[in-house]
């Protein structure tokens, strides 16, 4: 019996480690000071400088300390996260959101970055196939210099690999 109170004593210690790191990271998470803090870094400042309104630190901005402080009483108003954005959102506009929203046109922000790296890798690939001769079909005005039936030809190009040491190619 003494292997079934083993296996009990350390499955009993690892839902104990477990829960007590589970604790751990809990703590604070529903927090005044975490929430400010994720609430200004989904906010832009509107003093002109592109930063966000927590990360904010040009010296004398005119705005972010009026911003936090309608941040902290709205918080302090018991107002949701939603609604603390919203009405940002309906007091400076849509430009004090760090990211576009998910509705509407702009999803095009979201999709747009996509859009355009697959058609540039799907173009790039078409031209490198193109280049490369996989497309299938030779490119127009190329002819195959070694199998030119004209002799003429096959002189000058015989005349140009003595000349310049050059042999099928670059």
């Amino acid at each position: 019996m003494g292997a079934p109170a083993r296996f009990t004593f350390w499955t009993r210690a690892a839902e104990a480690a477990v829960l007590a790191v589970a604790i751990c990271f809990s703590l604070g998470a529903a927090t005044p000071a975490s929430r400010m803090n994720t609430l200004s870094h989904q906010l832009m400042c509107q003093c002109g400088c592109a930063q966000l309104l927590g990360e904010c630190d040009h010296v004398g901005c005119p705005d972010r300390d009026k911003e936090l402080s309608e941040l902290t009483t709205d918080m302090a108003a018991g107002l949701t996260d939603q609604q603390i954005m919203d009405a940002f959102v309906a007091k400076y506009g849509a430009t004090v959101l760090a990211a576009p929203t998910t509705k509407g046109f702009d999803l095009v922000a979201w999709v747009a970055p996509f859009a355009v790296f697959a058609a540039a890798l799907l173009g790039t690939i078409l031209l490198i196939r193109r280049w490369g001769g996989l497309g299938g079909k030779p490119l127009e005005g190329a002819t195959a210099t070694a199998e030119s039936s004209d002799p003429a030809d096959r002189e000058r190009l015989e005349r140009i690999r003595r000349d310049t040491g050059a042999n099928d190619g670059f």
